[in-house]
């Protein structure tokens, strides 16, 4: 679907497909961005803005100052939360066969799937993730030269671009409804 050919057409009517299924809208904050990085916040809210899930997640290993200083989660707020194989069943039954819009998508699945390798367990359930911040790269349909590709946005961008008040906080389900803005109005939807 992605590709530098695409019409904003085509993005808006992939779009509405999606909110046809009824989506859901999924963030995370993390320890990091490495391959042994955990979930530390995660939210999902439904297409009308319903807050389903926002709930912190205590990590097996302590949260970096360097991922607090973004986020503001600390170890001390989490020390009392469930932890991700704890949450899991919560989340699947909100994911389980519908489309789950994120930002960066490659992102939050990887780190869903970390999280749950960290107690050998493994997510083995099909759920459709469609990524908001490729389909806005492509309904913005700019070229990055340097990568010889779409230009990628970074979610307050995409926000700024509609109108769509921004939050100043980095929190999973402030970044969540953001995302759910950005895509209804890309689909014409008011959010």
């Amino acid at each position: 679907m992605f590709q530098a050919n695409i019409s904003q057409q085509q993005v808006i009517d992939y779009g509405r497909r999606k909110f046809s299924q009824d989506p859901v809208y999924l963030d995370t904050e993390t320890t990091g961005l490495e391959l042994n990085d955990e979930i530390v916040e995660i939210a999902i809210i439904d297409k009308n803005g319903l807050v389903l899930i926002d709930s912190l997640i205590k990590p097996k290993q302590p949260i970096p100052d360097s991922a607090i200083a973004i986020h503001h989660i600390s170890n001390e707020m989490v020390k009392d939360s469930p932890t991700f194989i704890e949450i899991w069943p919560q989340i699947q039954e909100f994911i389980l066969d519908r489309p789950v819009g994120m930002y960066n998508a490659e992102f939050d699945v990887r780190l869903m799937k970390q999280s749950m390798n960290i107690y050998n367990q493994s997510i083995n359930q099909k759920n459709v993730a469609f990524d908001v911040m490729k389909m806005f790269s492509d309904y913005r349909g700019l070229i990055d030269s340097r990568r010889k590709a779409m230009r990628r946005f970074r979610l307050e961008e995409a926000g700024r671009y509609f109108g769509i008040p921004i939050p100043n906080s980095h929190r999973a389900v402030d970044d969540t409804k953001l995302t759910r803005a950005v895509f209804h109005s890309i689909i014409g939807e008011p959010y």
